[in-house]
């Protein structure tokens, strides 16, 4: 159990991450709104897409696991910090699903930084 559950976690991540691609990628109307309420419509929906795929890659190889996971609490962290300030809990009507996604995205993230602590070698 113990060797499945990090790879679980990290394959949530991932799956979550990469499942909201096709949003940012195909100027989703809910996504074009989000990004244009926070002043960041188109670039910064389509740079935090990228970002966001980098880390959801990332986060599958175990030996950058611990980057990807780094990379997803940056970006997860930003839009919760949007979510907090600008876009509301709840946006569209959605009940803020979309923001308790992001929320458990940026734990279990920092629970796969925190497995993966080990190959963390700046030192």
């Amino acid at each position: 159990m113990k060797k499945y559950l990090p790879l679980a976690l990290r394959i949530i991540v991932a799956i979550i991450l990469i499942q909201t691609l096709r949003f940012k990628f195909t100027a989703h109307p809910d996504s074009v709104y989000i990004f244009s309420k926070v002043g960041m419509e188109p670039y910064g929906r389509i740079i935090t897409g990228v970002v966001e795929l980098i880390a959801g890659i990332l986060i599958l190889i175990p030996k950058t696991a611990w980057i990807g996971a780094s990379i997803a609490l940056g970006v997860i962290g930003g839009a919760i910090l949007m979510h907090l300030t600008k876009l509301g809990i709840e946006v569209n009507n959605d009940g803020g699903i979309l923001f308790i996604t992001a929320v458990v995205t940026f734990i279990l993230s920092g629970l796969v930084l925190w497995n993966n602590r080990k190959d963390i070698n700046f030192f």
